[in-house]
């Protein structure tokens, strides 16, 4: 598909990506409460390209169009953080639909969740935990101080 985001292209901070992959697995369905106490599905399936793999999280009823072997088009999609490894999402204003185009020969030796990445917001903590931003430790300094 013109346009699309290859796989080993994608970043921690990549947003409003077009990504082209042929569904390779598909996780069991687990069943998570979000952080705002939700109870939501989620299905991690992994997708390739002919240059690597990642694993798409795929929340609810989006799962349901994940099939073995199938190629996914992913509109408009996002990449996260989960535990320091990358997950491709679709993401409320994205879509997922299926493809008729061939991706090619797949390169599964490539894995972009595989890697661990340092979280930007890793030092940053609401309640002040390790990154100093808070006025005990000393590291925050408002205006009237």
């Amino acid at each position: 598909m013109e346009g699309a985001t290859k796989i080993k292209d994608l970043n921690p901070s990549s947003r409003r990506v077009n990504v082209l992959g042929k569904v390779l697995s598909i996780g069991e369905k687990k069943a998570i409460t979000t952080k705002f106490g939700e109870e939501k599905t989620v299905t991690e399936v992994i997708i390739a390209d002919d240059t690597g793999k990642i694993t798409l999280s795929l929340w609810g009823e989006q799962a349901d169009k994940a099939k073995d072997g199938e190629v996914l088009y992913i509109d408009n999609g996002y990449v996260s953080l989960v535990r320091g490894h990358m997950r491709l999402n679709v993401g409320k204003y994205g879509a997922l639909n299926t493809s008729s185009e061939d991706v090619g020969e797949i390169n599964d030796s490539i894995d972009m969740s595989e890697k661990e990445h340092e979280n930007q917001f890793r030092g940053y903590r609401r309640f002040g935990g390790e990154g100093g931003n808070n006025r005990r430790s000393g590291g925050f300094r408002g205006r009237d101080e």
